[in-house]
């Protein structure tokens, strides 16, 4: 088995896509604080990832991988179409449950969302690029079935909830018709790596999987009736 290959099957079986909360939202079981929670939280996320995976970018030594990266950040911000950037298509997203973009901007974050991305941000920018990469690597690989369990639970919560009836999925479905290009993209990334490298991949890998486990875990946790607003 490949590197790539060996990689994937620990990111699919990590608790990063395997856990109580994302199986709670595949079958709609999500009150309406608690998803308030997750639009502004997962957020924090979308605007944040480009300037993280930019890092990257700026210090990938090899040409190949670069362009594979660069792939990714050009699809992120629309592919040269500004309008479509992704951020702009959560924009929607937020609008069609009725919050304002800015305002969901100024939200706090959750200690475990702040962990996320600001480990995210050390991971991908790391000195030691074959980390880096395993970070992107494994955050890309879990991309799919992230979707695969979001999206059910958006539809049911649309249909369900009658608050939710005008809400707009485009964002998340098209991310997930870009998620397998976004795979083959670091599967490619991969090559030439070293076998003295691999090591440094995996725990990149890891450790980026278990900061959006503790991403998920935090949105787990009960909703505070003071949770603060701005």
């Amino acid at each position: 088995m490949s590197v790539a290959a060996e990689l994937h099957d620990r990111v699919v079986r990590h608790g990063a896509v395997r856990n109580r909360y994302l199986e709670r939202f595949r079958r709609g079981e999500i009150g309406e604080q608690e998803f308030d929670r997750f639009a502004v939280q997962f957020f924090a996320f979308v605007k944040n990832f480009p300037r993280i995976l930019a890092t990257l970018l700026a210090n990938t030594p090899e040409d190949a991988a670069a362009d594979e990266l660069a792939t990714i950040l050009v699809s992120e911000l629309g592919d040269g179409d500004p309008k479509r950037r992704h951020e702009y298509l959560y924009h929607r997203f937020l609008r069609s449950i009725g919050i304002d973009p800015q305002e969901a901007a100024r939200r706090s974050w959750l200690p475990s969302t702040k962990a996320y991305i600001e480990g995210l941000a050390e991971l991908y920018g790391s000195r030691d690029y074959a980390r880096a990469l395993g970070a992107s690597f494994g955050l890309e690989h879990m991309a799919i079935p992230m979707w695969d369990q979001l999206i059910p639970g958006l539809e049911r919560l649309r249909e369900k909830r009658a608050s939710l009836a005008a809400m707009d999925l485009f964002y998340w479905t098209f991310h997930r018709d870009l998620e397998q290009g976004h795979e083959d993209a670091m599967v490619r990334a991969l090559d030439g790596m070293k076998p003295k490298e691999e090591a440094s991949l995996e725990r990149g890998c890891l450790a980026a999987l278990d900061l959006l486990e503790g991403f998920w875990l935090g949105l787990d946790r009960p909703v505070p009736l003071a949770e603060p607003v701005f």
